[in-house]
């Protein structure tokens, strides 16, 4: 039996995405993460304001940004290199 999985569609605009996130960020969730945090990644949900610094809200459009840093500069799992 093989599961099936939901697509999710954005309800946002990329700009728009992006607007609302660091618009939450620097009026509501800087403040309580940045101490501390510096480099680690931030997930916040765009609709709620709700955030964690571990993404575990399934159904949620997530804005990531990096403590302390202008963008994430790489999201997800990266193989090392295999030296010949």
């Amino acid at each position: 039996m093989v599961a099936s999985m939901t697509v999710r569609q954005p309800r946002y605009s990329k700009e728009e995405f992006a607007r609302r996130g660091n618009e939450i960020y620097e009026s509501q969730v800087r403040s309580q993460v940045e101490e501390g945090n510096q480099g680690r990644i931030v997930a916040i949900d765009i609709e709620t304001g709700a955030f964690e610094l571990a993404i575990r809200f399934p159904d949620a459009q997530i804005f990531g940004i990096r403590i302390g840093h202008r963008a994430v500069h790489r999201f997800g799992f990266r193989c090392p290199s295999v030296l010949p």
